[in-house]
């Protein structure tokens, strides 16, 4: 059988035409190729990993995406870890923040009453030093500085966010007069000098509540902090929340809900508040650094935590005092204090990058 078959029949299969060459006596020599095998397989193609993803989900995955976010988490619970376990670190150190080494250990302290080591005292049994004057351990009052500087800023933060909640839910979706009364008192807050209140506002409270020959209670001093802390806070967050609820309450899905006969307090909990979490979550992230700050702010000025009590603001007052003789006592209150701000806004940044994709930072 001659191969010119092939020209005779193009459209039928190779593997006939070989079948029937060797039927029909032809060649065995007649090489007629057999058909390769033309099947491919399909590349595997895996499903992208945001599919079938709640919201949350999808946010926790772009959260762990940013690298400076989760470096920012660590050093934030960081600073939580040792405010929790102050008094185990302290234990564990050896020494007492309320202590006077420099009274009772002979050799500390100079005449001038600076510590006789170099680099403020820093030795392998004080790992940051001593404090002039005083010589109470650097180390300690540190830990016990941040403890003091978190409870507070945590406790405002708090009832800032659930006034700033209920005012801003408030003002947007009742509108009217409500709108207006609760309007002008948050531009009051916004434009109130806070800061000379709180200094002409703390002697009142002291004169209030404490005779004029007792110390000041420490649980009076912190409950004044956080109450005027809280005063002064929540109308930023309140104004923001109005302007989202003024624009949530005419979309579709709050018709319908008014529509079917929904009360406002189905509204305000089942329509609104799950859409406003987003930013209650990242003002409330923004707002606690800078609490922190505030209350330092106050220490330093003299009217925040007393003296016995350790406190950054009041470590930094010292520091301003002793700085031209021994600058290493400011610069650690100083270092911590600028970590923990950096690390608190960046970690803002970063959740409300993986709340809201759309905006870059």
């Amino acid at each position: 059988m001659d191969l010119t078959v092939l020209r005779w029949f193009p459209q039928i299969p190779l593997s006939i035409l070989y079948r029937s060459a060797i039927l029909l006596g032809g060649s065995r020599t007649m090489t007629i190729p057999a058909p390769a095998a033309t099947a491919v397989e399909a590349p595997v193609v895996k499903p992208p990993e945001t599919v079938g993803r709640s919201p949350g989900q999808l946010m926790w995955l772009r959260f762990r995406r940013d690298r400076t976010g989760v470096v920012s988490a660590i050093v934030v619970i960081f600073f939580f870890l040792v405010a929790l376990l102050a008094p185990v670190i302290s234990w564990a150190y050896g020494k007492d923040p309320y202590v006077l080494y420099g009274q009772d250990i002979p050799g500390l302290l100079n005449d001038y009453g600076y510590p006789v080591g170099a680099n403020g005292g820093i030795s392998s049994e004080f790992w940051f030093g001593i404090e002039p004057s005083l010589g109470r351990d650097v180390f300690t009052q540190l830990v016990y500085g941040i403890r003091t500087s978190l409870l507070i800023a945590v406790v405002a933060t708090v009832f800032t966010t659930m006034i700033g909640i209920v005012m801003g839910i408030a003002a947007g979706y009742s509108g009217g007069k409500t709108d207006y009364l609760i309007g002008r008192l948050i531009d009051t807050m916004l434009s109130f000098p806070s800061v000379l209140f709180i200094i002409a506002f703390m002697p009142v409270v002291e004169n209030l509540f404490v005779k004029s020959n007792e110390e000041t209670p420490i649980w009076l001093r912190a409950v004044t902090l956080v109450i005027v802390l809280t005063l002064f806070g929540w109308a930023g967050l309140a104004r923001l929340l109005r302007g989202q609820v003024l624009s949530l309450r005419e979309r579709e899905f709050v018709e319908a809900a008014r529509v079917t006969g929904a009360s406002p307090a189905r509204i305000v909990f089942k329509e609104l508040l799950p859409n406003l979490w987003t930013p209650i979550l990242i003002q409330a992230t923004l707002l606690l650094p800078a609490l922190v700050t505030s209350e330092a702010a106050l220490s330093f000025l003299g009217v925040g935590m007393p003296e016995a009590i350790p406190d950054w603001g009041r470590m930094f007052l010292r520091g301003t005092e002793v700085y031209r003789d021994d600058i290493t006592y400011l610069i650690f209150p100083g270092a911590a204090l600028l970590i923990f701000v950096i690390a608190f806004n960046l970690l803002g940044d970063s959740v409300r990058d993986a709340f809201d994709p759309k905006l870059k930072r």
